[in-house]
């Protein structure tokens, strides 16, 4: 295949209509030239009107080309356009694909977190350390030390023990378990989470302190019968 015949098939729809547009004018040309004379002012006449006829046509094939290349141009605008627009729209999606993720993840770790319990001794030492876990999480304020102390008072560590002589047990609501705390104070300073059971230790111990917080402000404070 020749070099020329390369060329032919790289040329643009613009470049096509250029050289149609020479070809136009250059057999207008060999029509001017061909135009016999004639007597008198005939022949000038006629070879006067050939240089309009060029011009008029350069004109129109030149405004053909430029409107084509116009057309060209504004819809290789509009798929630039349209590219940038479809990357930003990915990039918008993506990163707010992200952020949903991470918030997700961030969730399902503080879920796990908060899921994850200690596991506390069943003694003395592991209810009084289990209701302080419970506790911190209330907001119901109250020591090791100041819980031990009243407990030790009031039942000698004993989550069993109960009242049945001072004037709570004559009145049928005896105090019971480690702080020893009658039914109907259980009741109103039960918190949500642990059993519902007056001799439970955990469940009495958080009722307790939670009732002293209220009355007396920690249940540090409470040195004597509450």
């Amino acid at each position: 295949m020749s070099k020329n015949s390369i060329r032919g098939r790289r040329l643009t729809k613009a470049h096509k209509m250029s050289f149609a547009a020479v070809a136009t004018i250059g057999a207008a040309a060999v029509a001017a030239t061909l135009v016999p004379g004639g007597a008198g002012n005939t022949g000038t006449a006629e070879a006067a009107v050939a240089p309009v006829a060029l011009t008029q046509v350069v004109e129109a094939q030149t405004k053909s080309v430029e409107s084509s290349l116009a057309a060209q141009q504004a819809v290789a605008a509009q798929r630039a356009q349209a590219a940038a627009a479809a990357k930003a729209d990915a990039a918008a999606k993506a990163k707010a694909e992200a952020a949903a993720k991470k918030a997700r993840e961030q969730k399902e770790a503080a879920s796990r977190a908060a899921a994850r319990k200690p596991v506390f001794a069943n003694n003395l030492d592991g209810w009084i350390k289990e209701a302080l876990f419970i506790m911190k999480k209330e907001g119901i304020p109250g020591t090791y030390a100041g819980i031990h102390k009243n407990v030790m008072r009031e039942s000698s560590g004993n989550p069993l023990a109960i009242n049945n002589w001072d004037i709570n047990a004559k009145n049928g609501v005896p105090s019971k378990g480690l702080l020893q705390v009658i039914y109907p104070t259980f009741k109103a300073y039960h918190v949500p989470g642990t059993k519902f059971d007056q001799y439970d230790p955990v469940a009495n111990i958080v009722a307790a302190c939670n009732y002293a917080a209220d009355r007396y402000g920690t249940i540090d404070n409470v040195n004597s019968a509450y």
